[in-house]
């Protein structure tokens, strides 16, 4: 199992909204509206490093609003 962080920044104003779309993908286990350099912060699981990439691409960087991602495998 790979457990991952991912960083999203959003449009100014699209941050609730797209909270929870985030919360509805199959393998984000939680979100959060965070203060700091980006605006929500979302904990993944998922059985292949190759599923985290396709939902950062094709999941949260595909929502209208997300401006920028970062992502961060967790290594414990």
């Amino acid at each position: 199992m790979v457990h991952a962080f991912i960083m999203v920044k959003t449009a100014a104003g699209s941050s609730e909204g797209l909270l929870e779309s985030i919360r509805g993908f199959e393998s984000v286990s939680n979100a959060h509206i965070v203060a700091g350099n980006y605006d929500i912060i979302v904990e993944t699981d998922a059985p292949e490093v190759y599923d985290v990439l396709k939902a950062v691409s094709s999941d949260i960087q595909g929502l209208e609003g997300v401006t920028e991602t970062k992502t961060y495998i967790a290594m414990d």
